[in-house]
């Protein structure tokens, strides 16, 4: 077997996970296979390296490097955004002037600043989204795996959260998540992925899924349908 590469973000081979009822809402994987590499979720098979780290052997080497956003995240309602960030950080070990000042800034980066002293019992979802995010960001991964991070959003704090992402992109991170809405799949994503009963039907850029289907200058949906009917894939894209 070749050694891992380390400067590949995620690497899996042949993995899997059997299950003996059918889970989710419509089978194709994905969740599955994010808390897979999350850790949150044990394999059967296969494995699973971040950034050369081996994710199975070493879970928590792994994790000190990566993040990880459910799409109805957990956080402590009795808890302020402020304190939240606090906890996390002790997790994470980070030194209490550094957990302040990262705390801060993405308490203002994610417009959370009036309500960074609110219990979070009595956010919104789109707040409570944004304070999962802060979360998961305060450690500065190097790989960040976000499960439709975008569901329940209004469109002013979905275009910051797509910002918010765009630039720890630019900033040297990289970002794998899932969407059922393809023009954010599309708006956002460098590379594509469809998937259909735990298996990769097409990935690649736009332009290399139309040259797939022989969509032209199609957009995503018009490219995804056309994968649907070569590949009976069902609707579910991860971006």
């Amino acid at each position: 077997m070749n050694p891992a590469d380390p400067s590949l973000a995620l690497e899996i081979r042949g993995l899997a996970r059997r299950f003996d009822q059918p889970l989710g809402p419509n089978g194709a994987g994905k969740t599955t296979t994010l808390r897979m590499i999350s850790g949150l979720l044990k394999p059967d098979r296969g494995s699973i390296t971040v950034f050369g780290i081996d994710a199975l052997a070493d879970p928590v080497g792994a994790k000190q490097i990566m993040a990880w956003l459910s799409e109805d995240p957990m956080i402590y309602d009795k808890l302020t955004p402020m304190e939240y960030l606090e906890f996390v950080a002790g997790l994470w070990s980070v030194e209490s002037n550094v957990a302040t000042a990262r705390a801060c800034e993405l308490i203002g980066w994610l417009g959370l600043e009036t309500h960074a002293h609110d219990r979070c019992e009595g956010l919104s979802r789109g707040m409570r989204q944004k304070v999962a995010l802060a979360g998961a960001l305060l450690h500065e991964p190097r790989l960040i795996v976000l499960d439709e991070p975008f569901t329940g959003l209004d469109a002013g704090s979905a275009r910051l959260v797509r910002r918010v992402l765009r630039e720890r992109v630019h900033a040297g991170c990289s970002v794998i998540m899932t969407t059922h809405i393809l023009e954010v799949a599309e708006r956002i994503a460098d590379r594509i992925g469809v998937m259909v009963a735990g298996r990769l039907l097409a990935e690649g850029s736009l332009d290399d899924l139309r040259r797939q289907v022989g969509a032209g200058d199609g957009n995503l949906e018009d490219t995804f349908l056309a994968l649907l009917q070569t590949g009976a894939a069902e609707r579910t894209v991860v971006a």
